[in-house]
């Protein structure tokens, strides 16, 4: 029982973490981007991408040593919605980390480096999809805990 608490507020504050990143990342690319914000979004997408691969991890520990039993999770229309959902993002995920990556290696070439404002742009509606599909993920794990299998 204990073990499942824990899981579970690991899962929670992963989630949480994620959606803070996320958020971050967002607000950095509002503004014009200098060699510091530059760095930073690299570094906020590495926590993105450490707490995304934990999630994934205490997700399927809590399927396989939680107290509802693998059979609640495999059987749960939700459940495979939530995990196609998170996939997606994670797939969306890595349009901002090769970009991110790119800049980087532009800014050790080229110091006075700025990313074009269309790629900003782009990067931010990217963002935003992914954000809308974590809201997806609340909404199909509420949905998941109170209505379980059809």
């Amino acid at each position: 029982m204990a073990t499942d608490l824990g899981l579970a507020a690991l899962h929670h504050l992963l989630l949480f973490g994620l959606v803070a990143m996320l958020v971050a990342e967002a607000v950095l690319l509002r503004g014009p981007l200098t060699s510091e914000a530059i760095h930073r979004l690299a570094k906020l997408d590495g926590g993105y991408g450490a707490c995304a691969g934990l999630l994934l991890i205490v997700g399927l520990s809590r399927v396989f040593l939680g107290v509802k039993g693998e059979d609640f999770y495999l059987h749960n229309p939700y459940f495979h919605a939530k995990v196609g959902a998170f996939v997606l993002v994670g797939l969306l995920s890595i349009i901002p980390t090769v970009k991110f990556l790119r800049w980087r290696k532009a800014q050790r070439t080229q110091p006075a480096f700025v990313p074009a404002a269309a790629d900003l742009a782009k990067l931010r509606t990217v963002l935003r999809v992914e954000l809308a599909l974590v809201a997806v993920i609340f909404v199909l794990a509420a949905a998941m805990a109170r209505y379980g299998g059809f």
